[in-house]
């Protein structure tokens, strides 16, 4: 590898034995000094902000030494090593190749059925790899059964401690699923419910919901999940105009179920980042709040986007269906996968218990499963 200074001092260029160039700005190398005085040796922290870097910072001396490179930097003649390993897993002199999906998510439909990832909740709890790898297949397709959970309240818990912490709500720390006489909740009835994502009238809404069965012996209450970014790019395949609006006009979700609480958002239902990488979905027709923010001439047209994005994620197609049974339980990532029930009659019974938890937590804890 060989190093010059470019640009007056302002850009590193290394290139390697094929004759690839790499550019960093001296600004950003400095900002991004690894070494004592910058970074905490402990957490790894920054130790100094941008004023801390001087505006007229330039390099004025890069010289290589076995795998790395050491600037020096004027004013204040601090000097820093750089490794090429480090510098090429963070390059950004590079062609970006746009894509919708985040990196190492994987969308799905209902072939999924026949091979819904699973595991054993006692394996989580005893074996690292195990745990690894379920959480892995959690983070990928946004879905994951649990088996063995101890079909009784709060066992879900359980499932949670794996990664992270309960994020409790107005709901509770823990809600029940079952039909009440006078529900606060249509998921408290009998009714089946359309595939949504929960809690949309919360900002930020929840990012993982886990459902345990603790009773299951009514007819029907079949659970469906369906991959809400395959159903987003579905749309965009099909009509391209209506992702635009469902994903550049905000729609209002609104909930005001029990006394003292009164929910409400503004998002839109497809979210991306400014980059047009797919970010979360928002779709619950139950909590869905009158269209405000529509321009009146594409009313029309946005509420047949929405219908076309309804009946994409009411096609059969796209659904994974199953039946929990008593210690089953089921993890969905709330900002990509939709649920649903299918209706049950009131003969026998049906009893799940919810919790709400923060994917960050599972994302932490499988990074560092995945660290060496």
């Amino acid at each position: 590898m060989r190093a010059a200074i470019e640009d007056s001092g302002r850009v590193l260029c290394l290139t390697d034995a094929q004759g690839e160039r790499t550019r960093f700005h001296a600004v950003w190398l400095r900002d991004n000094a690894q070494g004592t005085g910058t970074r905490d040796p402990g957490n790894g922290q920054r130790l100094i902000t941008l004023a801390d870097v001087p505006r007229d910072l330039r390099l004025v001396g890069a010289d290589v030494e076995g795998d790395a490179v050491h600037c020096r930097f004027a004013p204040g003649e601090d000097t820093h090593a750089f490794s090429f390993g480090w510098l090429m897993a963070h390059r950004y002199d590079r062609a970006v190749v746009a894509s919708r999906l985040p990196k190492g998510v994987q969308t799905w439909d209902a072939a999924l059925n026949a091979a819904i990832p699973t595991a054993a909740l006692p394996d989580l709890q005893s074996d690292r790899s195990a745990l690894r790898d379920w959480l892995g297949q959690a983070a990928r397709y946004g879905f994951a059964k649990v088996t063995q959970v101890d079909p009784s309240p709060g066992a879900l818990f359980g499932i949670v401690d794996l990664f992270g912490y309960v994020r409790e709500t107005n709901y509770g720390r823990l809600f029940e699923v079952r039909a009440e006489v006078k529900p606060t909740n249509l998921a408290y009835t009998g009714l089946g419910l359309q595939a949504h994502t929960d809690n949309p009238y919360r900002d930020p809404a929840p990012t993982l919901q886990i459902l345990a069965c603790l009773e299951n012996s009514a007819e029907g209450g079949d659970s469906l999940v369906v991959d809400g970014f395959a159903a987003a790019l579905r749309l965009e395949d099909e009509a391209p105009e209506h992702f635009d609006l469902l994903s550049r006009y905000a729609a209002r979700f609104d909930y005001a179920g029990t006394k003292g609480v009164h929910l409400q958002s503004r998002r839109p239902m497809i979210e991306t980042l400014p980059d047009g990488q797919l970010q979360q979905i928002r779709f619950n027709s139950r909590s869905i709040a009158p269209l405000v923010d529509v321009p009146f001439d594409l009313m029309p047209e946005y509420y047949a986007a929405y219908r076309h994005f309804s009946d994409i994620i009411d096609d059969d197609a796209m659904a994974v269906a199953f039946k929990l049974a008593p210690g089953e339980a089921f993890i969905v990532d709330n900002t990509r996968v939709l649920h649903a029930r299918r209706g049950f009659s009131g003969a026998g019974s049906r009893w799940l218990q919810g919790c709400y938890a923060d994917r960050d937590g599972l994302l932490s804890t499988l990074a560092a499963l995945e660290t060496p």
